[in-house]
């Protein structure tokens, strides 16, 4: 079976990744699902070569998803290429992914460790008996209080990462005798700053679950909690400056405000989630779960903005000594950069305060998103047969997120006015076009005014699923299947001069049907050894944040808006035995007619433009390794690979329109991405372990980390034909010469090397459990690891220099730890 194994991961190898690939215009050319067994299965000596099987279950303890979550999560590495919004995330059955973006915000619940264990994690295309799932899993968390075990603890921790301390205390009762259960926590995370200059974090976390079993069959669970959060962010920079500086953590967004730090992006965040779950026993057969809830508060992140004056961002390519050929001239803008690279925030209260009119030149404003969600869901539960299982449920979502800015600090000034400054600057003689809201011909703004935009996203979603399942004695089998109707719509809340028609009310309401069919079979071939093969294929709508060109100003959507197909297959080896625990699984998933959009400054029509990409394709295929061996009762050593290739496999379709009178100027331009790589984070990653447990309940581990084949998300604008032609530079760019592949080459980033160590210990004393736990990463304190960034939306088409806006990076952090105390009674 080992040389079996063994060879087919050999061959997947060298067929999947013998050669690099690359496309230009010449013709030549991311708390994770696991998967696991019983207890039973792991505690029995014997194979199980008669009669019925375990089949494999879901847990926490498979040493791939372990690794990958957590030991491969500082290097930005997301699972199988894939984003969150792959990932389906429930609470009592409620979806908490993110509505616009698809995306999961962890935040929502941050802080709240202790009360967000109770987890079902279900990999991949697995079955699961609570939703029908992403394609790269779903978890469950339940908040329901009979279900956490009675008991008062209380955590210190300490770090040196986004937050420094972090305090929790955490109650439980259990199911009383009175059939009542209560379950609470709190918390608080906090940094003056954290491990980057200017991120302070101020964060504090509530939760409390009240449940009251009303007879044998029925039960109702009342559940509210919440992470009202306050950060200040760190941005990437260009190499140039990180080289200047020399630093790696450089962070543009702050500056000294009265000898005080002070940034100018700082997130605040409060989500608080109410939920009413309903808990039907209807016999040892059925089940059902009814859970209501109502999700509402706000996400909002500062930032400067101004009128008629510099650019105030220190690291503004026009401020960094490549911005000149003079030589004197560079020498004295290093030396001036050197000293003065962080926000000036005296300039800008001193630049105000002259401006004998009262109105400020710079400001700081406020841009948030209130929203609110009614979530309906019902799950039916139901045994069918002994060995059958019919499984299957019922969900309504309505969302609306409004979107809008307000004036945050006028920074010295009196007053802003409300006006749109390119529209001003294309058209001086029309004082409608410039006037964000006709229906407000008043453009002075103060103080918690709201300014420049201020529409809602509107979703309503039906969705329904159903599963069947069996288990036999050496094979089990799903099926399942299931349909959706998704309906969006914008609804603007100002009269925007430039689409009076387009801007105000509700727009059109956009409709798309969808399905979703998946299956799979596992083949047990005995107690210890089993295979598996799962497919999916089905449709979805696209994401709001993809359909709308610029609802900032407008309801236009993109034309032929269309679902997107995916289609996916995995299959894999398990191996559990008293020794050895293994699993090795491939996987392919083929992404059809996605789109995006990007917004950003164009060099070449000098304005700003909104880019379209229509007809994405991408391909993700890999393969995962997992394996943990006990060497001797004390040690343990573990492997851990994920080889994968994620790249886009067709030439879509771009086109360029001009945001302030949707002007379209680029129609149907092919955008020459095929086989560029996704920036998904590394495509290969290693890790080996090896873990010492003493029975006196002490335990040390290492692991050794390796990071391969990660890429800078690229600027599709240079992916086309007017970068290297001669219509809009001074000559047409010579094929394979070195500034041709300078601009249409993707860059890799360099390989990375880690080493982390962790560890903990335990107590028991008089009924009290202590226990500390320790992790240090990269202990050898690699400063230089990229583990991110991306090229800049603009390009110089006229002198094709591609260093005039180079691109941006993220570094890893170097030594970084965390540490935590606990008690528990």
């Amino acid at each position: 079976m080992k040389k079996i194994s063994w060879l087919i991961f050999v061959l997947f190898v060298q067929f999947s990744f013998g050669q690099e690939v690359s496309d230009s215009t010449s013709s030549n050319s991311n708390a994770l699902p696991t998967i696991d067994l019983s207890d039973n299965e792991l505690d029995n000596e014997q194979d199980n070569e008669l009669g019925n099987i375990s089949s494999l279950l879901q847990g926490s303890r498979d040493v791939f998803m372990n690794t990958a979550g957590y030991t491969f999560g500082a290097a930005r590495f997301k699972i199988r290429g894939y984003g969150s919004e792959n990932t389906s995330v429930f609470m009592n059955g409620i979806p908490v992914n993110d509505i616009e973006g698809g995306r999961v915000y962890w935040g929502l619940w941050g802080g709240l460790n202790d009360v967000m264990r109770n987890k079902q994690n279900v990999y991949g295309l697995s079955m699961n008996q609570f939703a029908f799932g992403g394609i790269a899993g779903a978890t469950q968390i339940s908040t329901r209080a009979s279900k956490y075990r009675k008991n008062i603890s209380a955590s210190y921790a300490i770090s040196n990462r986004s937050y420094r301390n972090r305090v929790m205390l955490t109650y439980a009762t259990g199911l009383m005798k009175n059939n009542w259960a209560i379950a609470a926590s709190i918390s608080k995370r906090w940094a003056q700053e954290g491990y980057q200059e200017g991120t302070s974090y101020d964060a504090y976390a509530y939760f409390i679950a009240i449940e009251k079993k009303l007879n044998k069959k029925h039960s109702l669970n009342l559940s509210f909690f919440g992470s009202p959060s306050k950060r200040g962010k760190a941005g990437g920079s260009v190499q140039e400056v990180y080289d200047l500086l020399d630093n790696h953590y450089y962070n543009p967004n702050w500056g000294y405000q009265n000898g005080e730090k002070r940034n100018a992006k700082v997130a605040t965040s409060h989500q608080p989630q109410l939920m009413l779950s309903h808990y039907f026993d209807i016999s040892n057969k059925t089940k059902i779960t009814t859970t209501a809830a109502y999700g509402f508060g706000s996400y909002a992140t500062t930032a400067l903005d101004w009128y008629n004056t510099r650019d105030p961002r220190p690291d503004y390519y026009r401020y960094l000594p490549s911005y000149y050929d003079d030589l004197t001239a560079q020498t004295l803008v290093k030396d001036e950069f050197k000293e003065n690279h962080q926000l000036d925030w005296d300039k800008f209260y001193a630049t105000n305060k002259a401006n004998k009119d009262g109105r400020s030149s710079y400001i700081l404003e406020n841009r948030i998103t209130d929203y609110n969600i009614i979530n309906v869901n019902t799950t039916v539960n139901h045994k069918l047969t002994e060995k059958i299982a019919l499984d299957g449920g019922l969900r309504y979502t309505n969302y609306k997120g409004r979107h809008y800015k307000t004036i945050n600090d006028l920074l010295g000034g009196e007053y802003y006015l409300d006006i749109d400054k390119f529209a001003e600057r294309d058209n001086p003689n029309d004082p409608n076009m410039i006037d964000n809201d006709l229906n407000n011909p008043d453009k002075v703004r103060k103080v918690g005014d709201v300014l420049g935009n201020d529409y809602d996203m509107n979703q309503q979603k039906y969705k329904a699923w159903t599963q069947v399942s069996a288990e036999f004695s050496k094979i089990d089998l799903f099926a399942a299947f299931n349909v959706s109707q998704t309906m969006f719509w914008r609804t603007g809340h100002m009269k925007n001069g430039k689409f009076p028609e387009h801007s105000y009310g509700e727009s059109e309401k956009e409709s798309f049907f969808n399905y979703g069919v998946k299956g799979g079979a596992t083949y047990k071939m005995n107690g210890r050894n089993y295979f598996y093969a799962d497919g999916y294929f089905g449709t979805r709508a696209p994401l709001i944040r993809n359909s709308y060109i610029s609802p900032r100003t407008r309801d236009y959507t993109v034309d032929g808006l269309k679902n997107e197909t995916i289609y996916s297959l995995e299959g894999g080896y398990h191996l559990r035995s008293p020794k050895v625990k293994a699993r090795v699984s491939a996987y392919y998933t083929q992404f059809k007619d996605a789109t995006q959009i990007y917004s950003f400054y164009n060099d070449l029509y000098n304005n700003y433009t909104n880019q379209i990409i229509t007809g994405i394709d991408k391909r993700n295929f890999g393969l995962e390794i997992g394996s943990e061996v006990k060497v001797t009762s004390t040690i343990n050593a573990s492997l851990v690979a994920a080889i994968g290739q994620n790249v886009y496999t067709n030439r879509p379709t771009g086109f360029t329109i001009q945001d302030n009178d949707a002007t379209t100027l680029v129609e149907g331009e092919t955008i020459y991405q095929q086989n560029y790589h996704q920036a998904n984070g590394p495509e290969q990653a290693y890790s080996l372990g090896v873990e010492y447990r003493n029975p006196h309940y002490w335990f040390v581990k290492l692991n050794a980390n390796y990071f391969m084949n990660n890429y800078l998300q690229f600027n599709p604008t240079r992916r086309t034909t007017a970068a290297i032609s001669d219509e809009y530079g001074d000559n047409k760019v010579e094929e394979g010469s070195d500034l041709y592949n300078s601009i249409l080459s993707q860059e890799k980033l360099n390989d990375a090397f880690t080493l982390d160590f962790f560890g903990g210990k335990s107590w028991k004393i008089k009924g009290y459990y202590i226990y500390v736990n320790a992790g240090v990463n990269n202990i050898l304190n690699n400063t230089d690891f990229i583990t991110g960034g991306y090229e800049q939306r603009r390009f110089d088409y006229k002198n094709r220099n591609v260093d005039k806006f180079p691109p941006k990076y993220f570094y890893g952090y170097g030594v970084n730890y965390f540490i935590s105390l606990g008690v528990r009674l």
